[in-house]
This record gives structure tokens, C-alpha cells and sequence, in this order.
């Protein structure tokens, strides 16, 4: 396969590749997807190739994304990501919960969306500074 790429493109593509593979893999610990480690080492070694040298390093004879590259932004995209994921997944929870887990259909998605749009009204507000999590001390 033959790709016709410009040196803006195949940074965004290096992107792309390190964060697909950071979110299927960064939680696996030793089981991970090793098909996508091996395009991710695919895609840096081709970056060392064309002179990217400061975005690649080496491991273990693997070309791996450099920590230059790990630390230039990347992980910022990432986290802001996944702090919008948290909230609408919290927000939705929260939603259903309030609703009893009824299963959502025409009749109640109204007030599902209703109330998630509540929980994300308070959490722009005011982040989790207002969520208590009862326990009981026994």
C-alpha cells in the first residue's frame, strides 16, 4: 500500500495513531493490543526515517514515541477528553439513577436528557465540589 502524505499530515496521523493506541491500550498493563503497538512502532520508525528524530525514541529495538513527543501537548488532548467522557458518563448515570433505571424509551427520554443536561449545568459549574457520597460508619 502506497500513502501520499505531507510532513503536517503524517504529524497529525503520528497523533492520531499515539492516541487511539494510548486509549485501547494505557490501561491493559501487560495485555495489551500488541497489533496496535506494532502499527504505533510502524508509524514512529517511519517518523525517524524522514529525520523526526526528536519524536522518536528506541526501546527494546522498537521505535516508540519519544518522550518529547509524549510531553508536547498530546497528553493535554487526551486528558481534556477524557474529562468530558467522565462528566457525560457521570451526568447520564446519575440520570438514570434518579429515574430508577427505567429503560429509556419515547416516553421518558425527555426527562433523561432533561436531567442530564441538570448534571451538566452543575458539573460546568461547579466541577464535583458539590457531589457527597454518603457512607455508613459502622
Amino acid at each position: 500500500m502506497k500513502l501520499e502524505l505531507t510532513g503536517k499530515q503524517f504529524r497529525r496521523l503520528l497523533d492520531m495513531a499515539y492516541i487511539g493506541n494510548w486509549i485501547l491500550n494505557s490501561t491493559r498493563g501487560e495485555d495489551r493490543f500488541a497489533d496496535y503497538d506494532e502499527v504505533e512502532s510502524l508509524l514512529f520508525q517511519k517518523a525517524k526515517d524522514l529525520g523526526m528524530t526528536a519524536l522518536t525514541d528506541t526501546w527494546m529495538g522498537v521505535a516508540v514515541p519519544s518522550q518529547a513527543f509524549a510531553e508536547g501537548g498530546i497528553h493535554e488532548a487526551i486528558m481534556e477528553y477524557e474529562n468530558n467522557v467522565f462528566f457525560d458518563i457521570l451526568a447520564e448515570d446519575l440520570a438514570r439513577r434518579d429515574m430508577d433505571d427505567v429503560p429509556i424509551d419515547e416516553s421518558n427520554y425527555q426527562e433523561l436528557t432533561e436531567r442530564i443536561d441538570a448534571y451538566i449545568a452543575e458539573f460546568d459549574a461547579h466541577g464535583t465540589d458539590n457531589i457527597l457520597v454518603e457512607t455508613d460508619e459502622s
